[in-house]
């Protein structure tokens, strides 16, 4: 039996083929197709059962991470979108918290509502706070906006009425009625897509999963009819925000949860190795051809967050905490208006990429800088699939960067990759040292393609001591997708005082978000032996604006009252460095997460062939600058498949493989341990 892991990225899609019992691990890798990911999946699916004689009913689970959704909130490229919403709220969306963008810049402008203000419609109907009705949904209203929207063409239609998270009925029947008219238009609720108070947000967060709707189901059936082209009969999961698995009929009716897809799966990935070889805390450092992704975990557990901002839009949803820039390979290099050079965060992506892979790049990148300096092979990458065109490379970064500003091919090279790395630190100090954690205690884990390239010059800059690199870092993202269990989460609100004539309100609620969790769990096929569910509720002092995100373990009767009390004041202390006891608790919303545990293939050690640690340099030598303290120096190019656990590198050296390149400045002391993980001191 044998599972495959796909991570679609902007330059390259990742495919992992990991043997069920053994945990033997097969990395492949091919260029990634914009105008429709599914091609690129194909072709890589059926690349890696051709080399590798596969039969594909041998394949008994694709998991794969996607960044459609994203994309097209970031491009503009969603579906026509309207919003019907309650007398009054038509305007929600331009109002929201009445905050700027950047306080200090007047440059910087709010994104544009993504429905705009002809396909906000109103109609009367208003439920309370408690779920009780104090005005009639008048269906006239509804009729009439579904024909002025139909007239109009609108694809795409989220419903969002007051306080519809205590009581949908307005919504479902809005849905109904809309339905008669616009039978194929695709239509989400507020009290689905987040069943939770606060309107502004529910309401972006709901206009944003009908802005992508549609084209995510025109994806999603690409992507299934090509699967079963491959001859996998198997229907593939999709992973989401929160680390874990959906199906695709899931992520249809949800895709603005598949928001951080494929970076959560790394972060995942890394959590679950570091627990492995004994690196509780790390630091995830993803560089990919168009972004970097930073994430933290501590004592071996990834950090979340309930709500952050997708291309300016605020998405209320469970989902890895993951900081993202624009600086990845194929970060464009270019001047401001006052000749001051600037890195990204626009990119080359993968067509037409950077100027050194041939395929119709001018414009310099990061990854471009690195061939010039040859820390990246100035004749082919992927091992030996790629050819480079390093000439060209260096032309473009002479006459487009060096010659402007007056400096040496070599300087402005460096400049650029310095530039890229200032960058990269200032957003691991953002998940990090911004929030009371001393990265001293913490190792960087750098993967994605161009992660190993950057992460010792970050390392040191952060003040990091450890690097550790993970064999084929290129495809960790497509690695961890197969360490994930399938998942989803279920929230209720409830705003109450926490008190012992309340608390079995709480206790209800919980028993009402375990049925519908069991109702996913039997949609999705899970055993009953493979369920497991995690609670959660989200609290503050009274008088307070946000919330604290307290677990909730153990039995659910009347002695969970003090073990949350007494875990809700130290989840405030560890979260704002004070607790008050006197004051009182307000509860805001009950969580739960309903998980169905996979069979995961092992995490094996590496096999040692022949005499044990071996590190025959299998690639000669090449010259590679290391910065104007050493210039050029000759450098031991190592062949990473030819390091066996326990091989020892001092730098200055290069260790290329499919995915990626590593290289040790001098100075720098690397090891490679059991599992196979460069584990690289900074000098």
């Amino acid at each position: 039996m044998y599972r495959i892991g796909v991570d679609v990225g902007g330059t390259f899609t990742d495919l992992v083929l990991v043997h069920g019992e053994s945990g033997r691990t097969i990395f492949h890798k091919v260029p990634s197709t914009p105008h429709d990911p599914s091609e690129a999946i194909h072709r890589g699916v059926v690349e890696l059962m051709a080399d590798n004689r596969l039969d594909p009913a041998g394949i008994r689970h694709i998991g794969h991470g996607t960044t459609v959704a994203t994309n097209l909130v970031i491009e503009g490229k969603g579906a026509r979108c309207a919003l019907i919403t309650t007398r009054g709220f038509r305007d929600i969306l331009d109002i929201g918290r009445q905050t700027r963008p950047h306080n200090f810049d007047y440059g910087v402008r709010k994104p544009p509502a993504l429905a705009p203000r002809r396909w906000r419609k109103e109609v009367r109907e208003r439920v309370d706070a408690a779920g009780t009705v104090l005005e009639a949904l008048d269906e006239d209203d509804v009729r009439r906006a579904a024909e002025e929207l139909k007239a109009d063409g609108v694809e795409a239609i989220a419903i969002c009425y007051l306080h519809s998270y205590r009581n949908p009925d307005h919504e479902q029947r809005t849905r109904a009625i809309v339905r008669e008219i616009l039978p194929d238009a695709y239509i989400c609720l507020s009290s689905e897509v987040l069943p939770e108070f606060r309107e502004y947000e529910r309401f972006s967060t709901t206009v944003l999963n009908a802005k992508v709707g549609p084209r995510m189901e025109s994806y999603l059936g690409n992507f299934l009819a090509r699967v079963k082209d491959a001859g996998v009969r198997h229907e593939p999961y999709t992973i989401h925000s929160n680390g874990g698995l959906m199906s695709v009929e899931a992520v249809r009716r949800f895709p603005v949860k598949t928001c951080l897809s494929g970076p959560a799966a790394g972060v995942v990935g890394a959590a679950t190795l570091g627990r492995v070889i004994g690196y509780p805390n790390l630091v995830t450092f993803d560089v990919g051809g168009t972004s970097t992704d930073v994430s933290l975990i501590a004592d071996g557990q990834a950090m979340f967050s309930a709500s952050r901002s997708v291309a300016g839009y605020p998405v209320k949803t469970p989902m890895v905490d993951i900081h993202v820039i624009g600086a990845g390979g194929g970060s464009l290099t270019w001047m401001d208006d006052a000749g001051s050079l600037k890195v990204g965060p626009e990119s080359a992506g993968a067509v037409p990429g950077p100027v050194g892979y041939g395929r119709g790049g001018q414009q310099p990148t990061i990854t471009d800088a690195q061939i010039s300096l040859h820390r990246l092979n100035p004749v082919a990458v992927l091992d030996g699939k790629m050819p480079i065109h390093a000439d060209a490379a260096k032309r473009a970064l002479r006459e487009q960067v060096a010659d402007k500003l007056g400096l040496s091919l070599e300087a402005a090279a460096e400049g650029v990759i310095r530039i890229a790395n200032a960058n990269m630190s200032r957003a691991i100090r953002a998940v990090s040292t911004e929030r009371g954690y001393d990265l001293a205690n913490f190792a960087l884990i750098a993967f994605g393609g161009a992660g190993p390239l950057h992460a010792l010059g970050v390392a040191r800059e952060c003040g990091i001591a450890t690097v550790i690199v993970p064999q084929e870092p290129g495809n960790m993202c497509a690695r961890g997708i197969l360490l994930t269990d399938i998942s989803f989460d279920f929230v209720a609100s409830d705003i109450s005082l926490v008190s012992a004539e309340n608390w079995p309100r709480v206790l209800t609620r919980f028993e009402a978000l375990h049925e519908a969790a069991d109702r996913w769990l039997d949609e999705e096929q899970v055993a009953t032996e493979q369920r497991r569910y995690q609670r959660q509720i989200d609290a503050r002092y009274v008088g307070q604006n946000f919330e604290v995100q307290v677990p909730v373990e153990g039995r659910l009767d009347e002695a969970a009252l003090a073990r949350f009390v007494a875990d809700f004041h130290d989840a405030h202390r560890k979260e704002y460095g004070y607790d008050v006891p006197s004051r009182p608790i307000e509860i805001i919303n009950c969580r739960m997460k309903a998980i169905g545990t996979i069979t995961k293939a092992p995490l094996a050690p590496m096999e040692i062939k022949g005499d044990g640690a071996g590190t025959t340099p299998s690639r000669g030598q090449r010259d590679i600058w290391f910065g104007e303290g050493h210039g050029w120096l000759p450098s031991p190019v190592y062949h990473r498949a030819s390091l066996a656990p326990g091989a020892r590198i001092l730098g200055p050296a290069v260790i290329e493989e499919m995915s990626s390149t590593t290289v040790l400045e001098p100075g720098h002391d690397m090891t490679v341990d059991a599992y196979g993980n460069l584990i690289i001191t900074i000098a």
